[in-house]
Protein backbone atom coordinates (compact mmCIF):
# COMPACT_ATOMS: atom_id res chain seq x y z
CA UNK A 1 0.00 0.00 0.00
CA UNK A 2 1.23 3.39 -0.92
CA UNK A 3 -0.89 5.62 0.88
CA UNK A 4 -3.57 6.12 2.91
CA UNK A 5 -5.90 9.10 3.00
CA UNK A 6 -7.12 9.90 6.05
CA UNK A 7 -10.82 11.50 5.40
CA UNK A 8 -13.31 10.22 2.26
CA UNK A 9 -14.83 14.24 1.58
CA UNK A 10 -14.52 15.86 -1.65
CA UNK A 11 -11.13 16.35 -1.33
CA UNK A 12 -9.90 12.89 -0.26
CA UNK A 13 -11.83 11.66 -3.31
CA UNK A 14 -10.52 14.54 -5.23
CA UNK A 15 -6.84 13.40 -4.54
CA UNK A 16 -7.30 9.58 -5.19
CA UNK A 17 -8.82 10.26 -8.37
CA UNK A 18 -6.21 12.36 -9.74
CA UNK A 19 -3.06 10.22 -8.52
CA UNK A 20 -5.11 7.40 -10.11
CA UNK A 21 -5.61 9.19 -13.13
CA UNK A 22 -1.85 10.16 -13.38
CA UNK A 23 -0.41 7.01 -12.26
CA UNK A 24 1.13 7.77 -9.36
CA UNK A 25 -0.93 5.11 -8.12
CA UNK A 26 -3.17 1.90 -8.70
CA UNK A 27 -6.57 2.22 -7.24
CA UNK A 28 -4.93 -1.29 -4.85
CA UNK A 29 -1.97 1.09 -3.90
CA UNK A 30 -4.54 3.32 -2.14
CA UNK A 31 -6.63 2.69 0.90
CA UNK A 32 -8.86 5.61 2.43
CA UNK A 33 -9.61 5.60 6.01
CA UNK A 34 -13.48 7.03 6.69
CA UNK A 35 -15.53 6.25 9.67
CA UNK A 36 -18.90 6.45 7.69
CA UNK A 37 -19.85 3.10 6.47
CA UNK A 38 -22.18 4.38 3.29
CA UNK A 39 -19.36 6.54 2.50
CA UNK A 40 -16.70 3.74 2.28
CA UNK A 41 -19.14 1.63 -0.11
CA UNK A 42 -20.01 4.93 -2.28
CA UNK A 43 -15.87 5.28 -2.53
CA UNK A 44 -15.38 1.86 -3.32
CA UNK A 45 -18.04 2.49 -5.76
CA UNK A 46 -16.78 5.13 -7.62
CA UNK A 47 -13.29 4.09 -7.81
CA UNK A 48 -12.51 0.33 -8.45
CA UNK A 49 -10.18 -1.63 -6.60
CA UNK A 50 -10.00 0.90 -4.31
CA UNK A 51 -10.35 -0.36 -0.28
CA UNK A 52 -11.87 1.65 2.83
CA UNK A 53 -11.91 1.33 6.21
CA UNK A 54 -12.10 3.00 9.41
CA UNK A 55 -8.70 2.26 11.06
CA UNK A 56 -5.76 3.73 9.83
CA UNK A 57 -3.49 1.06 7.95
CA UNK A 58 -0.28 0.13 10.10
CA UNK A 59 2.78 1.87 8.75
CA UNK A 60 1.63 3.27 5.68
CA UNK A 61 2.23 6.92 4.49
CA UNK A 62 -1.03 9.11 5.53
CA UNK A 63 -2.90 12.26 3.68
CA UNK A 64 -4.64 14.05 6.60
CA UNK A 65 -8.00 15.25 4.91
CA UNK A 66 -10.35 16.07 7.64
CA UNK A 67 -11.77 19.01 9.50
CA UNK A 68 -9.36 21.04 12.17
CA UNK A 69 -10.97 19.35 14.87
CA UNK A 70 -10.79 16.11 14.21
CA UNK A 71 -7.48 16.17 13.44
CA UNK A 72 -6.15 15.30 16.89
CA UNK A 73 -7.82 12.19 17.00
CA UNK A 74 -6.46 11.40 13.94
CA UNK A 75 -2.60 12.05 14.97
CA UNK A 76 -3.53 9.29 17.90
CA UNK A 77 -4.89 6.64 16.15
CA UNK A 78 -1.33 7.47 13.52
CA UNK A 79 0.75 6.97 16.08
CA UNK A 80 -0.96 4.55 17.30
CA UNK A 81 -0.72 2.53 14.11
CA UNK A 82 2.83 3.20 13.39
CA UNK A 83 3.07 5.56 11.18
CA UNK A 84 6.13 7.63 10.39
CA UNK A 85 5.15 10.34 7.39
CA UNK A 86 2.23 12.44 7.35
CA UNK A 87 1.06 15.12 4.71
CA UNK A 88 -1.49 17.29 6.14
CA UNK A 89 -4.10 19.62 3.93
CA UNK A 90 -6.11 19.74 7.36
CA UNK A 91 -6.64 24.07 7.54
CA UNK A 92 -5.31 26.27 9.48
CA UNK A 93 -3.51 23.46 11.97
CA UNK A 94 0.26 24.30 12.05
CA UNK A 95 3.38 22.07 11.94
CA UNK A 96 4.32 22.34 15.66
CA UNK A 97 0.41 20.89 16.51
CA UNK A 98 0.94 18.14 13.99
CA UNK A 99 4.55 17.38 15.55
CA UNK A 100 3.15 17.28 19.00
CA UNK A 101 -0.20 14.89 17.93
CA UNK A 102 2.43 12.66 16.45
CA UNK A 103 4.97 12.02 18.45
CA UNK A 104 8.76 12.42 17.98
CA UNK A 105 10.38 11.29 14.66
CA UNK A 106 7.79 11.41 12.27
CA UNK A 107 8.12 13.24 9.57
CA UNK A 108 5.69 16.23 8.57
CA UNK A 109 5.15 17.74 5.67
CA UNK A 110 1.76 20.65 5.99
CA UNK A 111 -0.08 21.70 2.57
CA UNK A 112 -2.60 24.52 2.02
CA UNK A 113 -4.44 23.05 -1.25
CA UNK A 114 -7.72 24.97 -2.81
CA UNK A 115 -10.91 24.21 -4.26
CA UNK A 116 -10.18 23.49 -7.92
CA UNK A 117 -8.22 20.75 -6.79
CA UNK A 118 -11.36 18.65 -7.37
CA UNK A 119 -11.10 19.15 -10.93
CA UNK A 120 -7.67 18.79 -10.83
CA UNK A 121 -6.73 22.59 -11.53
CA UNK A 122 -5.48 23.02 -8.11
CA UNK A 123 -3.19 25.52 -6.84
CA UNK A 124 -1.22 24.24 -3.37
CA UNK A 125 1.82 25.21 -1.07
CA UNK A 126 4.07 22.57 0.95
CA UNK A 127 5.76 23.65 4.17
CA UNK A 128 8.18 20.80 5.51
CA UNK A 129 8.00 20.30 9.41
CA UNK A 130 11.41 19.60 11.68
CA UNK A 131 11.90 15.98 10.67
CA UNK A 132 10.99 16.28 7.06
CA UNK A 133 13.90 15.85 4.38
CA UNK A 134 14.11 16.94 0.55
CA UNK A 135 12.59 13.40 0.37
CA UNK A 136 9.64 13.70 2.17
CA UNK A 137 8.79 17.24 0.41
CA UNK A 138 9.33 15.97 -3.38
CA UNK A 139 6.72 12.77 -1.79
CA UNK A 140 4.13 15.55 -0.47
CA UNK A 141 4.69 17.53 -3.66
CA UNK A 142 3.92 14.34 -6.22
CA UNK A 143 0.32 13.71 -4.38
CA UNK A 144 -0.32 17.14 -4.48
CA UNK A 145 0.82 17.38 -7.96
CA UNK A 146 -1.80 14.63 -9.20
CA UNK A 147 -4.17 17.65 -8.60
CA UNK A 148 -2.80 20.80 -9.58
CA UNK A 149 0.43 23.08 -9.19
CA UNK A 150 2.81 22.85 -6.33
CA UNK A 151 5.50 25.42 -4.53
CA UNK A 152 7.29 24.97 -2.05
CA UNK A 153 7.21 27.74 1.40
CA UNK A 154 8.18 28.02 4.79
CA UNK A 155 5.64 27.52 7.38
CA UNK A 156 4.99 31.22 8.00
CA UNK A 157 4.52 31.90 4.51
CA UNK A 158 1.68 29.39 4.59
CA UNK A 159 -0.94 32.73 6.12
CA UNK A 160 0.18 34.70 2.43
CA UNK A 161 -0.76 31.61 0.34
CA UNK A 162 -4.38 31.39 2.56
CA UNK A 163 -5.14 34.68 1.55
CA UNK A 164 -4.45 34.81 -2.01
CA UNK A 165 -4.99 30.96 -4.01
CA UNK A 166 -6.58 29.32 -0.89
CA UNK A 167 -9.30 32.19 -1.00
CA UNK A 168 -8.25 33.10 -4.11
CA UNK A 169 -11.10 31.15 -5.99
CA UNK A 170 -14.13 33.03 -3.98
CA UNK A 171 -12.43 36.09 -5.00
CA UNK A 172 -13.09 34.67 -8.73
CA UNK A 173 -16.22 33.65 -7.83
CA UNK A 174 -17.27 36.98 -6.79
CA UNK A 175 -15.95 38.80 -9.23
CA UNK A 176 -18.13 36.32 -11.97
CA UNK A 177 -21.42 37.19 -10.37
CA UNK A 178 -20.74 40.77 -10.19
CA UNK A 179 -19.73 40.46 -14.55
CA UNK A 180 -23.20 37.94 -14.69
CA UNK A 181 -25.24 40.82 -13.09
CA UNK A 182 -23.90 43.63 -14.91
CA UNK A 183 -24.06 42.09 -18.27
CA UNK A 184 -27.94 41.70 -17.18
CA UNK A 185 -28.10 45.47 -16.55
CA UNK A 186 -26.88 46.05 -19.89
CA UNK A 187 -30.07 43.88 -21.35
CA UNK A 188 -27.96 40.52 -21.61
CA UNK A 189 -30.12 37.36 -20.83
CA UNK A 190 -29.18 35.65 -17.92
CA UNK A 191 -28.10 32.53 -19.69
CA UNK A 192 -26.01 34.70 -22.35
CA UNK A 193 -24.13 36.80 -19.36
CA UNK A 194 -23.05 33.31 -17.50
CA UNK A 195 -22.14 31.99 -20.51
CA UNK A 196 -19.77 34.70 -21.92
CA UNK A 197 -18.35 35.37 -18.14
CA UNK A 198 -17.32 31.64 -17.98
CA UNK A 199 -15.87 31.52 -21.53
CA UNK A 200 -13.88 35.16 -21.07
CA UNK A 201 -12.51 34.20 -17.50
CA UNK A 202 -11.58 30.42 -18.62
CA UNK A 203 -10.17 32.19 -21.98
CA UNK A 204 -8.32 34.77 -20.13
CA UNK A 205 -6.99 32.28 -17.33
CA UNK A 206 -5.56 29.97 -20.33
CA UNK A 207 -3.99 32.79 -21.94
CA UNK A 208 -2.08 34.22 -18.87
CA UNK A 209 -0.98 30.54 -17.99
CA UNK A 210 0.67 30.14 -22.00
CA UNK A 211 1.98 33.64 -22.48
CA UNK A 212 5.52 34.39 -21.84
CA UNK A 213 4.24 37.81 -21.08
CA UNK A 214 3.42 39.18 -17.63
CA UNK A 215 -0.16 40.51 -17.07
CA UNK A 216 0.67 43.88 -16.83
CA UNK A 217 1.89 43.41 -20.60
CA UNK A 218 -1.39 41.24 -21.34
CA UNK A 219 -3.84 43.92 -20.01
CA UNK A 220 -1.95 46.43 -22.24
CA UNK A 221 -2.36 44.69 -24.88
CA UNK A 222 -6.11 44.75 -25.08
CA UNK A 223 -6.36 48.04 -23.41
CA UNK A 224 -6.55 50.53 -26.63
CA UNK A 225 -6.39 54.42 -25.91
CA UNK A 226 -9.67 56.08 -25.87
CA UNK A 227 -10.83 52.30 -26.25
CA UNK A 228 -13.83 50.97 -24.51
CA UNK A 229 -11.54 48.62 -22.38
CA UNK A 230 -9.74 52.18 -21.21
CA UNK A 231 -13.32 53.23 -20.11
CA UNK A 232 -13.98 50.32 -17.81
CA UNK A 233 -10.23 50.20 -16.47
CA UNK A 234 -10.05 53.92 -15.72
CA UNK A 235 -13.07 52.83 -13.43
CA UNK A 236 -10.93 50.00 -11.70
CA UNK A 237 -8.32 52.81 -11.01
CA UNK A 238 -10.54 55.50 -9.92
CA UNK A 239 -11.67 52.95 -7.02
CA UNK A 240 -8.18 51.99 -6.34
CA UNK A 241 -8.72 48.55 -7.19
CA UNK A 242 -5.19 47.24 -6.96
CA UNK A 243 -5.36 48.50 -3.16
CA UNK A 244 -8.80 46.91 -2.67
CA UNK A 245 -6.98 43.40 -4.24
CA UNK A 246 -4.51 44.26 -1.76
CA UNK A 247 -6.73 44.68 1.04
CA UNK A 248 -8.80 41.51 0.52
CA UNK A 249 -5.63 39.46 0.77
CA UNK A 250 -4.49 41.13 3.39
CA UNK A 251 -7.65 40.41 5.53
CA UNK A 252 -7.74 37.04 4.72
CA UNK A 253 -3.93 36.53 5.65
CA UNK A 254 -4.50 38.20 8.88
CA UNK A 255 -7.55 35.96 9.69
CA UNK A 256 -5.38 32.40 8.76
CA UNK A 257 -2.66 33.95 11.71
CA UNK A 258 -5.57 34.25 13.87
CA UNK A 259 -7.02 30.95 13.51
CA UNK A 260 -3.84 29.41 14.04
CA UNK A 261 -3.00 31.51 16.91
CA UNK A 262 -0.15 33.15 15.67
Amino acid sequence: MRLQVIGGGQMGEALVGGLVASGWATAGEIHVVEPDADRRIELESSVPGLTCGAEPLNGVDALIAVKPHIVAAVCAALTAAGVGRVLSIAAGVRLDTLEEGLGAGAAVVRAMPNTPSLVGEGAAAVAAGTNAGDEDLRWASEVLSAVGTVVVVDEPMMDAVTGLSGSGPAYLFLLAEALVDAGVAEGLTHETATALTEQMLTGATTLLRRSDAPPSVLRQNVTSKGGTTAAGIAVFEAADFSGLVAAVVSAASERSRELGGA
